[in-house]
């Protein structure tokens, strides 16, 4: 059921994608103006709303990382390039994954060097504060009036939008399965992250317990 909703959402978003992509109000040319800004970090005369957003979209899929990949390498599905593609396609590269995610076995294996930063609290408490950061700076400072008149008139500031909602709703999704592989019975974390948005799955990724370096099998369905 789980995998149904996840590849349902995928579908919305790629019908809604190619949908607005014809949209004669929306400018390639000022899209394109505006990723290069945010990109390099030429942010004058940018909202703060937009630039808040783009920043968390850049740092989000490291949260993900650090809870995908350590699904194990026996399913036919590796996280790795869903991982890395989410840099620059946030839900479009990840829906995937999470609707065709194999059972979730974590085999004996020694934990490499990438496994060992995304499992350790300074990277989680880092990235943790960044999110908080701009989404605050984003809520104060930012012109929400500017922001919904940008919206409507730049697809790539729609999609984004529309993207960082997504991500942000997900985030839940990732804790019960996180909580099984380190074997962590309490399920006060499945409702922090539920009822909390984005700051309670962050809270838990702060405070969960670090795998050891060789996991043993579990198996889900």
């Amino acid at each position: 059921m789980t995998r149904i909703v996840f590849g349902s959402i995928w579908l919305i978003l790629i019908i809604y994608s190619i949908t607005s992509a014809i949209d004669p109000s929306s400018s390639f040319e000022e899209d394109f103006a505006l990723i290069t800004n945010l990109s390099v970090g030429n942010w004058e005369g940018i909202n703060t709303v937009t630039i808040a957003i783009f920043c968390i979209m850049g740092i989000f899929p490291i949260v993900y990382a650090a809870f995908i990949l350590f699904d194990s390498n026996k399913g036919k599905i590796s996280p790795y390039p869903f991982a890395i593609a989410a840099f620059g396609l946030g839900a479009f590269s990840l829906l995937p994954y999470l609707a065709l995610r194999p059972a979730n076995f974590t085999e004996t294996r020694e934990k490499n060097w990438l496994l060992k930063i995304l499992d350790s609290r300074f990277l989680a408490i880092s990235s943790s504060l960044g999110i908080i950061i701009f989404l605050v700076w984003g809520i104060t400072n930012g012109d929400w009036s500017n922001f919904l008149i940008q919206r409507q008139n730049s697809q790539f500031v729609k999609i984004m939008s529309i993207d960082f909602c997504v991500l942000a709703s997900l985030l839940p999704a990732l804790v019960p399965w996180d909580l099984e592989r380190r074997a962590v019975e309490s399920k006060k974390f499945v409702y922090l992250a539920t009822f909390i948005p984005i700051l309670g799955t962050l809270i838990y990724w702060c405070s969960r317990p670090q795998l050891p370096a060789v996991d043993k099998v579990v198996a889900r369905d």
